[in-house]
C-alpha cells in the first residue's frame, strides 16, 4: 500500500483509480496454450515455431496424441491458466488441422491449413523485434456475414498482444491481415518500416511508413464452429469445404479413369479388327 500512496502522490492520483486500473490490467489478459499432436510434419513444426516467436503471450506445451480427447487440452489450459488454445492436429503426415478454442466454455472452430510458408523458406527481407506486439488488420469482409464477425473476434483473442503480456515489448513494429479470398482467411505478417529505404534514415515528416513482408505464410479454410470448447453444438458449416480425402480420392479416379477409358479403347480396337479382318491378298503366296 506505501508504493501506491507513493505513486498517487508523484502521478496525482487516487489511490482508488489506481487500484481499479490494477483491476482492470489483471482482468483482461490473453493468453495462448499453444499444443501440437504426434505426428508432425517438420514443416508445420516450423510453422508452431514461427507463431511462438511472434505470440509472446503464447506458452508451449509439449505432443498430445490426436486420439485423446479433446477435454484434455482444456484441462491443460487450466493449468497453465490460458484461456485460449492453439491446437495444431496432424493427420497422415501431410493434412493439418488447427483448433483454436476459447478455454474451457467456448466457442471453438476447426481450420483446415493450407498453403504453408515458414520464414526459412522464404528469406524475406523484413524483420521485428522478437516480443514486440503487432497491429491486427482484418479485410472489411468479416463485418459481412455473422460467423466471418465471430471468426474475428476469436483471431482477435488469440493473434493480439494484449498490454503488459509477458516478454512483450511497449511498441508495435509488425501488422498481420487476415483477408477473406475465396472462403479461406489468408494470413500475412508485414514489418512497419519508418525509415528510407535508399539512405537508411528518417523518413520525412509527410511520408507514410511502408510494409516488408516478414512471414510465415498460410491461408485458413473454416470448417465448422462449435458453441463448445473442442466441441457442442454447431453454430456453422462451411458448405463448399471439402476434405483433403476427398480431393485425393478425386484425384485417384481421375487417373484410373484415364486408364479404364484407354484399356477399353484397346479392347474395342481389337473387336473391330476381328469383327472386320483385312482381305487375303489372292498373290501373297506367290513367290514363296
Amino acid at each position: 500500500m506505501a508504493t501506491l500512496y507513493k505513486t498517487a502522490q508523484t502521478e496525482f492520483k487516487d489511490v482508488d483509480d489506481i487500484l481499479e486500473e490494477r483491476e482492470q490490467r489483471s482482468s483482461i489478459k490473453q493468453r495462448v496454450l499453444m499444443v501440437a499432436s504426434r505426428g508432425v510434419t517438420y514443416r508445420q513444426r516450423h510453422l508452431m515455431t514461427d507463431l511462438e516467436a511472434l505470440m509472446p503471450h503464447a506458452k508451449k506445451e509439449s505432443k498430445v496424441e490426436a486420439k485423446q480427447e479433446m477435454g484434455v487440452l482444456n484441462e491443460l489450459a487450466e493449468i497453465h491458466n490460458c484461456n485460449n488454445v492453439f491446437y495444431m492436429e496432424a493427420r497422415k503426415h501431410q493434412d493439418l488441422y488447427l483448433w483454436i478454442s476459447r478455454a474451457p466454455s467456448g466457442p471453438s472452430v476447426k481450420f483446415l491449413v493450407q498453403n504453408i510458408h515458414t520464414m526459412d523458406e522464404l528469406k524475406m527481407t523484413g524483420n521485428c523485434l522478437k516480443g514486440s506486439r503487432s497491429v491486427l488488420s482484418f479485410d472489411a469482409t468479416f463485418d459481412g456475414e455473422p460467423y466471418l464477425q465471430l471468426l474475428k473476434e476469436i483471431l482477435t483473442q488469440t493473434f493480439g498482444v494484449p498490454k503488459g503480456a509477458r516478454r512483450s515489448k511497449p511498441f508495435f513494429d509488425h501488422v498481420y491481415t487476415f483477408s477473406v479470398v475465396d472462403g479461406r482467411i489468408w494470413f500475412r505478417n508485414y514489418q512497419i518500416v519508418e525509415k528510407d529505404a535508399e539512405t537508411g534514415g528518417d523518413m520525412a515528416k509527410n511520408a507514410k511508413p511502408t510494409l516488408v513482408e516478414i512471414g510465415p505464410r498460410f491461408v485458413l479454410n473454416p470448417i465448422r464452429i462449435f458453441e463448445g470448447s473442442f466441441g457442442g453444438p454447431t453454430l456453422y458449416e462451411n458448405p463448399r469445404y471439402v476434405s483433403p480425402n476427398a480431393v485425393r480420392a478425386a484425384i485417384r479416379a481421375q487417373k484410373s479413369a484415364k486408364y479404364a477409358n484407354r484399356v477399353a479403347d484397346i479392347a474395342e480396337h481389337e473387336a473391330n479388327v476381328q469383327a472386320n479382318p483385312l482381305p487375303v491378298d489372292p498373290l501373297k503366296d506367290v513367290f514363296d
